[in-house]
């Protein structure tokens, strides 16, 4: 018995992994939002599970929940950051808690109520939920902690191991998953009275855990992943400087290279993301589509109104292209009228779809001072079926906005020609 449970474990684990790496593979094409779900909804079974399902394996009485899920979880953190940055691994982390303190909050009300009994056998057991709740929010927090521990922990070892960020990873691993079992064991001790054998054994089994989890990180990084980006090997000075420096950089970009009228990245800003964005995703198989977005007789608007009800307009644009577009997106002014937006992940399907619907909304929503409609004219081109590189796609996109300007204006023009999906 002892032998077939280790093996489960084992399956088990390799399943976790195999799925959430999964899903963080594919974020940009899935969306980030399905792994960070897909992560908050095995908290609580991974919290009940450490509460009360306990299965034997040769090195003593264990619970998957504790010992594959808490540590799958905290291992995915790291690959997040990885990723991503801080303030991504955050927003999780945060959620968890806050939702925990609702479970808490929720389980103190329904005690107030005389629940009726509708099934023989199954009468709720209010005060087992609020145990959960608070071993759940001792969880979390100890979760944050543990997030903290791991990427600094990370980023400190490669002062050592600079290139050997699966070492880096197990390591890691090793240490905070072993500060996690004192931790939370101490709660499971203090609310459930779980024998200290339990601790040995659970702390072995997460080491097994993370040795399991580093192999198949290495496979992921070696065999999916070769080619990226080099692996960082920065000192830290302090807690929030190493975990926020992505995002005071990306900051920074924030606040330069805007365009002053519209808000939106200017052409230089362009001339340096767009290209990178583009070679990321071909990087990794996705597509991107670039749109040019041309405001129809705009120079009747400013002879007729004036250029600074001209500039009011050509802000309505840019609010609706901010509005439309995914938070992915990137949106430049590429001088007088014209704008370009960036979309990695739209295939030129899609890039039509979506430039049909900013044509539409700008036509139903933006207007002149006496109400009359402003129309644009939009130019659709695709990586890599129109080009491997952004100035030969940036080139396509802009013959076929020239197209739409030939073909009476107020209309999407893609490979294909003039499109009406309307």
């Amino acid at each position: 018995m002892e032998t077939l449970n280790l093996a489960l474990f084992v399956v088990e684990a390799v399943a976790y992994f195999a799925l959430m790496v999964t899903l963080l593979h594919f974020r940009h094409r899935l969306g980030l939002g399905v792994f960070l779900t897909a992560l908050g909804v095995m908290h609580f079974m991974e919290t009940y599970l450490a509460a009360v399902f306990y299965v034997s394996l040769p090195f003593g009485d264990v619970s998957p929940g504790s010992s594959i899920f808490f540590s799958g979880k905290l291992m995915m953190i790291l690959m997040l950051y990885l990723q991503e940055d801080a303030a991504t691994v955050r927003q999780p982390i945060y959620g968890l808690f806050l939702g925990n303190l609702l479970t808490v909050g929720i389980a103190w009300v329904l005690q107030l109520h005389v629940p009726l009994q509708m099934s023989p056998g199954h009468t709720p057991d209010v005060d087992f939920l609020q145990e959960m709740g608070w071993l759940m929010v001792w969880g979390t927090a100890l979760l944050y902690v543990d997030s903290l521990g791991i990427i600094l922990l990370y980023e400190k070892l490669g002062d050592f191991f600079r290139r050997r960020v699966v070492l880096r990873f197990l390591i890691s691993g090793f240490v905070l998953l072993t500060f996690d079992q004192i931790g939370f064991f101490s709660a499971l001790k203090y609310f459930l009275n779980v024998p200290i054998a339990a601790f040995w054994a659970g702390w072995k089994a997460k080491m097994l855990a993370v040795c399991l989890y580093a192999t198949m990180f290495a496979i992921y990084e070696y065999r999916i992943r070769r080619g990226g980006a080099a692996v960082s090997a920065r000192s830290i000075s302090d807690v929030f400087g190493d975990l926020t420096f992505r995002e005071r950089y990306n900051d920074l970009l924030e606040r330069t290279g805007r365009d002053m009228l519209t808000g939106v990245y200017d052409r230089t800003r362009m001339e340096l993301e767009a290209p990178l964005m583009l070679r990321e995703a071909l990087r990794q198989g996705l597509f991107t589509t670039i749109l040019i977005l041309d405001a129809d007789h705009f120079k009747d608007v400013n002879d007729g109104y004036g250029h600074l009800q001209g500039d009011e307009v050509l802000k309505s644009i840019a609010a609706r292209l901010g509005t439309t577009l995914r938070s992915s997106d990137r949106v430049f002014r590429f001088g007088g009228e014209e704008f370009v937006a960036v979309c990695p992940g739209t295939d030129h399907e899609e890039g039509l779809l979506l430039a049909e619907r900013l044509r539409w909304t700008i036509a139903t929503s933006v207007k002149t001072p006496d109400d009359r409609p402003v129309t644009v004219s939009i130019g659709v081109a695709t990586a890599d079926e129109d080009g491997v590189d952004f100035t030969a796609v940036l080139t396509a996109a802009d013959g076929r906005l020239y197209a739409a300007k030939k073909s009476g204006r107020n209309c999407v023009v893609g490979r294909s020609g003039v499109v009406n999906l309307a």
